[in-house]
C-alpha cells in the first residue's frame, strides 16, 4: 500500500516539528554529566562508559555537572612515561595561582585493577586500564575528587584518607583552604613537610579547592598514547590540551635502571659483565618504543580531532632551555606565566651547591648537562641495541646514534638534533 503524497508532506513536517523541539530542548539547559563514583561502571569491558544515574543515587540534578557554556575551564594533561622528566613538568604548572594539579592519580587505578602490573600488554588489561583511567579522569576534570576514592585502599572515612600518591606535589593540597599548616609566605612547601605536617586529605575540601581554580591539570604516565585519549579530548564537556613529554629512549632505560634497581635487576647485570641475560625482559625498552612511535606519529599527523590540543614536547629541549620552553607551553595553554613559575624555574635548574638543592627536582645541577648523562652510565652494546630496537622513534625524535664506545662518551658532541614541533593548531 503506497502512503499518498499529503501523507508524506505531514510525516516531514511532524519530524521537522520534533528536530526543532529537541534543538530548543538541548541549546537551552546545561550539558550534563552524572558522576559515577563506581568501579562498576568504568567501562571495564571496553564497552561505552556509562552515564546513567547509580543505584540508590537520585539523578544528576543533585549532583555537580559540567555546564557546556558556563567556564570554559583549561584541563590541562601531561602525557608521558616514567622517568622522562614528567615530574619537572608537572611541577611548571603547579606553580600557576589558577592551576589546581594533580599528580598522577591513575597509579590507584593500576594498583587496584591490576596489582604488581606496571607495564602490561595484554589486551584485557589495556581495556580494564583505559576505561576506568577515561571515567576517572574526566571526573577529576570536572572536580569531582569522590569518584578517586573508589580505587584508594584502603577505602577513605568519610572523604578522608592520608593515602592519596604523592599528595604532597601538589601546592593546592598543601595549602588553605586544604591544609592550613602553612600560609601564603610559605611558597616552596617541599612534598616531605606536606605529608607531615597536613594530616590526613580531606577530600570534599580538596574538590571545593579545585572548583576555586580556573584550571585543572593532571600528570599521566599510565596512558600508553595519545589515541586512546580520542574520546576525552573530543568531549565537548571538556576542553581539554595535551602536553606530550617524550624524552630519548636510551635516558628513560638509564634513568629505570638507576630508579627501579629490583625491577630493572638484569639489565644491571648486563651493564656490570657485558653479558645480556637470557632471560632478560626485553619488553621494559620495546613498549616505551612502540608507545612512542605510535603516539608521536597520531599527534604530528596532525588529526582533526587533535587540532589546536597537541603540542609535543622533548624533556632535552627543556633541559637546554627550561624558561623559553616553559613560556612556549603557557603560549600553547593560553594562560600567562606566573611570576613564581619563572623564580620556580631559576631555583631548580641551575646546579648548586646549597643544602636547599638536596629537595630540588632531576635538572638541578645543572639542567642541560643533565639531559644527555645516561651516556656515562650506559654500556655501549646496551646502547647499541637500544638503538636498534627503536630506530624508527629515535630518528623520528631528532635523537643522533652512536657508532662507537668513544663517540658515545664524547659529551663534547650532542645527540640531540635541533628539531623544531610545532604545535597543532
Amino acid at each position: 500500500m503506497q502512503c499518498s503524497w499529503k501523507a508524506v508532506i505531514l510525516l516531514a513536517l511532524a519530524s521537522i516539528a520534533i528536530q526543532y523541539t529537541a534543538i530548543r530542548t538541548l541549546t537551552s539547559k546545561p550539558f550534563q554529566l552524572c558522576p559515577v563514583p563506581s568501579p562498576q561502571n568504568c567501562g571495564l569491558l571496553g564497552g561505552p562508559e556509562t552515564e546513567s544515574p547509580i543505584e540508590g543515587r537520585a539523578g544528576c540534578d543533585e549532583y555537580p555537572y559540567f555546564s557546556f557554556n558556563a567556564s570554559r575551564k583549561t584541563h590541562i594533561m601531561v602525557l608521558a612515561t616514567t622517568r622522562s622528566g614528567s615530574s619537572f613538568v608537572g611541577q611548571l604548572l603547579n606553580q600557576h595561582a589558577d592551576i589546581f594539579y594533580l599528580f598522577e592519580p591513575l597509579y590507584h587505578v593500576q594498583t587496584t585493577l591490576i596489582p604488581r602490573l606496571s607495564h602490561s600488554r595484554n589486551a584485557a588489561d589495556r581495556r580494564v586500564m583505559l576505561g576506568a583511567s577515561r571515567d576517572l579522569l574526566r571526573s577529576l576534570y570536572g572536580c569531582d575528587l569522590y569518584f578517586l576514592e573508589s580505587y584508594i585502599k584502603p577505602a577513605p572515612a568519610n572523604h578522608t584518607t592520608d593515602k592519596l600518591f604523592r599528595r604532597g606535589a601538589s601546592r593546592a593540597l598543601c595549602s588553605l583552604p586544604v591544609c592550613d599548616a602553612f600560609g601564603p609566605t610559605d611558597a616552596n612547601v617541599e612534598e616531605g613537610d606536606c605529608v607531615k605536617k597536613c594530616a590526613s586529605l580531606n577530600m570534599t575540601l580538596a574538590a571545593d579547592a579545585c572548583r576555586e581554580k580556573r584550571h585543572v591539570a593532571i600528570k599521566v604516565v599510565r596512558v600508553p598514547e595519545i589515541g586512546d585519549l580520542r574520546a576525552l579530548v573530543e568531549d565537548p564537556r571538556l576542553n581539554i590540551k595535551v602536553i606530550q613529554l617524550v624524552r630519548d629512549p636510551r635516558g628513560i632505560l638509564s634513568s629505570r635502571i638507576e630508579t627501579f634497581r629490583d625491577t630493572y635487576r638484569l639489565w644491571r647485570i648486563w651493564r656490570a659483565t657485558g653479558r645480556r641475560p637470557y632471560n632478560l625482559d626485553l619488553s621494559q625498552l620495546t613498549v616505551v618504543c612502540e608507545d612512542f612511535l605510535g603516539s608521536v606519529s597520531t599527534g604530528l599527523s596532525h588529526p582533526h580531532w587533535l587540532k589546536g590540543k597537541y603540542m609535543l614536547v622533548r624533556y632535552e629541549d627543556l633541559s637546554r632551555n627550561p624558561l623559553l620552553k616553559t613560556m612556549e607551553i603557557y603560549d600553547f595553554l593560553g594562560l600567562p606565566m606566573d611570576k613564581s613559575v619563572e623564580e620556580w624555574i631559576q631555583t631548580n635548574t641551575r646546579g648548586s651547591t646549597e643544602l636547599s638543592a638536596k629537595h630540588k627536582y632531576g635538572t638541578v645541577r645543572d639542567s642541560a648537562a643533565n639531559a644527555e648523562s645516561w651516556r656515562l652510565k650506559l654500556s655501549y652494546d646496551m646502547v647499541e641495541y637500544t638503538q636498534a630496537t627503536c630506530h624508527k622513534v629515535l630518528h623520528q625524535l631528532g635523537y643522533k646514534a652512536v657508532k662507537s664506545a668513544e663517540e658515545l662518551k664524547n659529551m663534547s658532541l650532542s645527540l640531540v638534533q635541533d628539531k623544531t614541533f610545532v604545535p597543532f593548531s
